[in-house]
Order: structure tokens, then C-alpha cells, then sequence
């Protein structure tokens, strides 16, 4: 069963169109997460699920009922906000309580269900604390728990690890997505860190401009993106994208890199002769200090440790830069000439007036 609709959404402001036919269906349990740069339409698309503005075209349906003219408070929908949003002159416990006391009546029950979601995200005990005294992680699961307490079928989450450390996002990242299986809720989160979408979707919708550029599952997003802009936003190095001129010889259809011929699927063939961006993650590629016949040769410029991977940057025989990213420690350290092994199926190619990928199969631009 779907958890939410929306069908068609459009909102403008004083003439200027902010989300502009926006399509997208989530299941019960699932959770998508909205990803783009600031004024892409994200928060504005959550608020209107919310019920705290009203689309101008387009239908809401949360859980196959249509929201409109649905007050916010009657949407069984539960938020989370970037900014914590605490009341300043309540403990904790009343924060979280605040959101379900007006129709839990029961005190006792009331209590368990405070007391159940605090242990939940281990705040249990600062429970009495103001948040004046509570540390951005205590406040962020205070705020978290707020949204949780009354168990509310649609949660929307907007960027709630924004303004924590390092630390507390990494571990967040690991322990949300089992609370929120164990909770079952349908889950609508608001991020502009790839890592945080990797990690907690089972759908990605990339919003810019209020049009939604590409949907699919992490996987898709990162191994297939629709256009130059999604693929320099997924990735740790970013992807390498080098302009070429694809051409075809009788061993089939290929680019130059390093007076080198780098041969790429067969089916790229109808874009011979015309400008294309090349893209190649830094992770598909493989070094050595060997030759072999299909291999490109490269200086190393610089080798960045980062822990738990090596980046390496290189120089092709025509200038032209390339990031490698290999594993920490399972490589030699390499330096002056070096060989580059590119496989053809890791590859993908863009159109360079529009950006858009080309798709080799369908023999088109991704739009």
C-alpha cells in the first residue's frame, strides 16, 4: 500500500513557480529522501505535506486518504526540523510529551510512551533537563523523539542532522534506519549530504529548481545518474568528467586519453564526432607501475591519505587531471610514471551541451 501521493504538485510564490509538477509515491514503511541544493523546493514540498501551506495545483494522499483541507494537527504526520525547535522554558520529557498530550489522556500511557522513545534514542536520562543544558545530539534526539512519540504514520524529517558533529551523524546514520523499521512509519527525509541519502533511503528524489531531476533507488542514482550535476553530487572523490569526441575504428567506438585509444560500449556509437563528457569514478579505476596493452599511462601529482581510502591525483600525457581512490593499505605507494586501467563497462558518457547521461541501450539522453 502506498504511505504517499503526490500528484501533480505545483506551488508558486508572487509569479515565480517553486515546485512545478512534482510526481512521486511512496510505501508504507519505505523511506524517501528528498536530496538537492538550497531552493531546490525541498522544505517547501515537506511543509505542504504537513498541511502548513497548500499547493496551488495537485493532490496530497497520505496513506489513500487526500489531504486537502486536512488540518496539519489531524494528518497523523509528525515533523522534525534541521533547528531542534525546542521550547526553551520545557524539560526534555515535556518537549517530547507536548506532541501527543493534547489527545493522550492517560497520563500513565503518556509516560510510557515518553519513557519508550527516549530509551529508544538514549536520552532517557536527560529527561529532566532544560534544553539550554542538553548538548546538539541531546537536542537532536529530543526533537527526534518529539516526532516519534506518538508513533504517527507519516514522518518528515527536514536535514535533523545538519547542525550536529561528525560523530553523532555517522552514528545516526547506522541506528535511524532500524528505529524507523521497528517503527514502520513512512518516512520523508530532507538532506543535502549524498552520505545521509546513500545511507537511509530506499528511494532518492534529486529536486532542483522545483522539478524532480531523477528517481530511484540509491544504487540507480549513484551507478546511473541523469546528468553531470547528480553525478559530481554523488560520490567521495567526485567523479572524473573529461570532455571527449567519441570516434569509431574497426575495433569499435572509442576516446582518446594520453594518445591512448580507451575503447567504451559499441552502442555509443550514434555520438561519434560529437562533443561528450567522459565520467569515470575514481573507484573503477586501477593503477599500476606496469604497462599492459590497454593501459594509460599517467604521472602521480599527489597522494592524499584519508584513512580508510588513498586518493590519488594524476596528470594524462595531455594535462588533463584524474582522481583515483583505492583502498588504505592495499596498494604500494606510487610516484613519477604510472599506469591507468580503465574498464569500458565502468564508464559513462554525457551529453556536453545539456549534460544529460547518454544511455548506450536506449541509444538516447536521459532526460
Amino acid at each position: 500500500m502506498s504511505g504517499l501521493d503526490l500528484r501533480g504538485i505545483v506551488k508558486r510564490y508572487k509569479g515565480d513557480t517553486v515546485l512545478d509538477d512534482v510526481n512521486i509515491s511512496v510505501q508504507t514503511g519505505e523511506t524517501l529522501v528528498l536530496f538537492g541544493p538550497s531552493g531546490a523546493g525541498k522544505t517547501v514540498l515537506l511543509r505542504m505535506i504537513a498541511g502548513v501551506i497548500d499547493p496551488d495545483e495537485g493532490q496530497i494522499i497520505v496513506h489513500g486518504r487526500d489531504m486537502q483541507g486536512v488540518d496539519p494537527e489531524d494528518r497523523g504526520v509528525g515533523m522534525a526540523f534541521q533547528n531542534f525547535a525546542l521550547y526553551p522554558h520545557m524539560t526534555a520529557y515535556r518537549n517530547i510529551a507536548s506532541s501527543i498530550e493534547v489527545t493522550e489522556k492517560s497520563k500513565q500511557k503518556l509516560d510510557d510512551a515518553v519513557q519508550g522513545v527516549a530509551r529508544l534514542l538514549k536520552i532517557d536520562q536527560v529527561l529532566d533537563h532544560a534544553p539550554r543544558a542538553l548538548s546538539n545530539g541531546q537536542k537532536q534526539r529530543t526533537a527526534l523523539a518529539r516526532a516519534l512519540v506518538g508513533s504517527p504514520s507519516l514522518l518528515l524529517l527536514d536535514d535533523p542532522l545538519r547542525n550536529v558533529d561528525a560523530k553523532l551523524r555517522f552514528e545516526m546514520r547506522i541506528e535511524l534506519p532500524a528505529l524507523l523499521a521497528r517503527q514502520g512509519t513512512t518516512v520523508v527525509y530532507v538532506t543535502q549530504d549524498y552520505k545521509e541519502a546513500m545511507a537511509l533511503a530506499d528511494q532518492i528524489v534529486v529536486l532542483n529548481t522545483g522539478r524532480i531531476q531523477q528517481s530511484g533507488t540509491p544504487a540507480d542514482v549513484y551507478l546511473t545518474p541523469a546528468n553531470t550535476e547528480i553525478a559530481q553530487q554523488f560520490g567521495d572523490p567526485a567523479i572524473n568528467l573529461l570532455d571527449v569526441t567519441p570516434q569509431q575504428d574497426d575495433h569499435g567506438v572509442y576516446v582518446s586519453l594520453s594518445d591512448k585509444k580507451l575503447y567504451i560500449d559499441s552502442a555509443f556509437g550514434p555520438w561519434c564526432n560529437t562533443p561528450c563528457v567522459l565520467g569515470i569514478r575514481p573507484e573503477t579505476l586501477r593503477l599500476s607501475t606496469v604497462a599492459s596493452a590497454a593501459s594509460i599511462p599517467a604521472s602521480v601529482e599527489a597522494v592524499t591519505p584519508l584513512n580508510e581510502k588513498t586518493v590519488t591525483l594524476l596528470r594524462t600525457a595531455g594535462g588533463r587531471e584524474l582522481l583515483v581512490s583505492r583502498p588504505a593499505g592495499t596498494d604500494e605507494d606510487l610516484s613519477g610514471q604510472v599506469f591507468i586501467e580503465v574498464s569500458n563497462e565502468s564508464v559513462m558518457l554525457f551529453d556536453k551541451r545539456t549534460g544529460s547521461r547518454l544511455d548506450a541501450h536506449q541509444q538516447e539522453a536521459v532526460a
